[in-house]
Formats: structure tokens, sequence, C-alpha cells
């Protein structure tokens, strides 16, 4: 049995103005492309397959013509809903779906609802499909599905409450795939691997900007030992590629696009994974195409001509790379983004975000001085703000002697000790 494991697709997904609608398309024909040519036989999408609960039609589109392209080559698809879909939206058509080899699981159900065998490719010369795996198809599990608000918890019991519940509900579900796969043995001859899936955070997964939660009480993160001992374990909602507490079985396919800036420079992929009656066989990584550019820099202005350069020597006129651009030195100018964009003229770029570090720097010292205020002076806030700059000792020592000198004056003002 062969699975392609994907997740994070974010249909739909409308980036800083720009439609991602082109890039979709030609995942998509690589997708297709690659199921012929590893003979795969199941499509497997751990959640988040558009972007927002309510998808543009053009998403929709690319959806459908998903779902008819492989019934088309013979090939199963099961589509598991993630916290940016809706589930009203996969379900709408769930029963239509099924017609063409999809099965569609956006929401917790019984624990038998659950348990879905996917079968293997069908040739054109077959009239019945045989069975290739058991799945314990588990998507995005909201609190309210699985859990009953008791009054006067605290936040921390409330995280407690809901990691059990979960677990719970996945040893509910892989109980029932354990007596599905007793009968088909029983019937075929042979035992069929349980997959299970998720979509959710994980202890020590690596996440990125780009991932968020979007539902109050959503699980932090859920400790890779609760899951059920399937033979594999297809998670999505982390969008880079990884194995889970150093266990090759459980994994994050990552997102096949990246989804902003901070992923331009992760290699994106899809998982190939080969199961046998034995158990799990091989994950062989396919690595996706970039379908487009996208670069983050961050250096100073008389350094950026050669970044851009750079950067467009892997773009075109025909697809120019996004770019953010973060300066470090010069961000004190007032005319930065003219002088950024005119940089960028005539290259095969667009500059879709600029920043300025120094700024950055300075709020993130307000936000950490705020978290200890209590345990800082005045002095200490200034000795901070004072490392982030780069100036000679000299001045550094004439601007601490000033700051003092004020710091003095105000102080007798209010008849407090400096």
């Amino acid at each position: 049995m062969r699975i392609l494991h994907t997740s994070d697709w974010h249909l739909g997904q409308h980036f800083m103005g720009q439609s991602r609608q082109p890039e979709h398309q030609a995942l998509l024909d690589w997708l297709l492309n690659e199921v012929q040519a590893h003979a795969v036989d199941a499509v497997l999408i751990a959640g988040d397959i558009f972007d927002t609960g309510a998808p543009p039609s053009y998403a929709r589109e690319l959806y459908n013509q998903l779902i008819a392209r492989l019934h088309s080559a013979g090939v199963a698809l099961l589509l598991l809903g993630g916290n940016h879909d809706s589930v009203s939206v996969l379900e709408e058509s769930q029963a239509l779906l099924a017609y063409l080899n999809t099965c569609v699981i956006a929401t917790t159900a019984d624990a038998v609802r659950h348990v879905i065998t996917l079968p293997l490719r069908q040739a054109y010369d077959q009239t019945e499909r045989q069975p290739g795996c058991i799945v314990c198809a588990l998507p995005f599990i909201r609190a309210r599905d699985v859990l009953q608000s008791q009054a006067g918890q605290s936040a921390q019991d409330k995280q407690q409450a809901l990691q059990s519940a979960i677990q719970n509900t996945y040893q509910q579900v892989y109980a029932a795939a354990l007596t599905r796969q007793a009968e088909l043995a029983s019937t075929l001859g042979r035992k069929l691997p349980i997959i299970a899936t998720g979509h959710l955070t994980t202890v020590g997964a690596s996440s990125n900007e780009s991932v968020r939660e979007i539902y109050v009480g959503s699980l932090e993160a859920f400790p890779s030992n609760a899951f059920p001992p399937a033979d594999y374990i297809a998670l999505g909602h982390i969008h880079k590629p990884q194995t889970v507490g150093g266990q090759e079985h459980i994994r994050y396919s990552g997102s096949p696009l990246a989804l902003g800036f901070d992923e331009s420079r992760q290699t994106k992929q899809m998982l190939l994974v080969e199961l046998t009656e034995a158990g799990l066989q091989r994950i062989t990584p396919l690595a996706v195409p970039v379908f487009q550019p996208m670069a983050a820099v961050s250096c100073s202005l008389t350094q950026l001509p050669n970044a851009f350069k750079e950067i467009a020597s892997s773009a075109s006129a025909a697809c120019p790379a996004w770019v953010e651009v973060t300066i470090e030195e010069d961000d004190y100018l007032a005319d930065l983004a003219g002088r950024v964009q005119a940089l960028a003229e005539g290259l095969p770029l667009q500059v879709l975000r600029i920043k300025r570090k120094r700024l950055g720097a300075a709020a993130q010292l307000m936000s950490e001085a705020r978290e200890s205020l209590d345990d800082l002076t005045p002095a200490d806030v200034f000795e901070r703000r004072l490392a982030q700059e780069s100036l000679e000792p000299a001045l550094q020592a004439a601007l601490q002697q000033r700051y003092r000198s004020v710091l003095g004056r105000l102080n007798g003002q209010t008849g407090e000790q400096p």
C-alpha cells in the first residue's frame, strides 16, 4: 500500500495582496504526475485544505479538480478537516464525494465513523477495489466536541482535561480499528496495516509564524507517547516537515507551499509512505518544486543591491520573486520605502513588505522589560536599550552620564531616591 501524505494546502490563501491560485494549480498538476510516477494508491491530506472557512470560488474549483482527477486515476482520497477549515463547507458534499472514492472527515463523531478502509489503486480491468490499509481518521479536534466545560477549572486543568479527552478519543478509534482489522483478516487472509492521523501541535514540534491556533482552548501540545501504536501517524498543522519525538513513524509532512516568508528557505515536501502486512516499510520524501520564488533579506541599505541581484537570479519577469526586506542600519530614514523600491526597479522582484530592524528590537526590549518590570530599574531599561546601539565607548559613557543626570533631577522633583 502506497500513501501520499500531505497537509496544509491552504487553498484560497491571499498573501499580502497576492493570489496563490497559479501556485496551487501548478501544485495540483505536479501531484498528479507524482501519483502516476510512484503508483500511489491513496492520497491523504491531514487538515487545512482551505485557508478560510469561506474559501473563494477558485479555491473550491481547485478542490473539485483534485477530487475528479484522482478519481479518474483510480486513486482514493482522504480529506481531514483542520483548524482553518469550515466543518459545514467540507461536509456539504460528503455523501456525493463518497461515489468518487473520496472520504471527508470534518469533525469528531462516534469512534466507528473514524475507522476508514482505504483501497488499493484501482486498475482498469478491476471491478472491485481491494482494501489496502485501515485509517484512524481524526481531524482537528475541537474542545467542544470531546469535552464539557467545568466551573472553576484553571487554565492548566482545562489543558489537562483536553489532553486526556483527545487521548481517550484516539484510544477508542484505535480499538475500533483493531476490531475492523480482525474482521477483514478473517475474510482476506491477511492483516491490513493501521494508520492514524491528526491535525494538532505535538510536544517538541518546531513551528513557524504562519502557523496559528484560531480556537480558544486549543491544546498547546499533545505528547507523542499518547498516540496509539499505529504503523504510521500522519500529522498536519505544523508547516515544517519533521519527525516527532525522534520516532520515524510519526511525521508532519509540512505544507507544500511556503505560507510565510519565514518558510521561504524550507524544502517543501510530501511523504510517500509504503506499508505492507508487516507494517511500515519505507518513507520517501518527495521534494515539491518552488512554483513562486520567495525570499526574506536582512541587511543595510548599501548591501541591498547585491542581495536583490542574488534573489533576482532565481526569478524571472514572468514569475517575479516576492521579497520581504528588513533594513538593519539605515532604518531611521523617513523615505526608506521609496529607496528600497527604487533599488528593485528593473529587477524581477516584488517587494511586499519592508521592516525596520531597530524599531523591532526596541519593541522586543519593551516587551522583555514589561515581563519583569518589578525587577528592573529605569537605569536597567536604559542600559538594555543602549546595548542595541553600536556606539563608541566614549559616546556610550557620555549618554549614560547624561541619563543619570536627568534621572537624578526627576527623582529629586518627586522626592524619590535615585
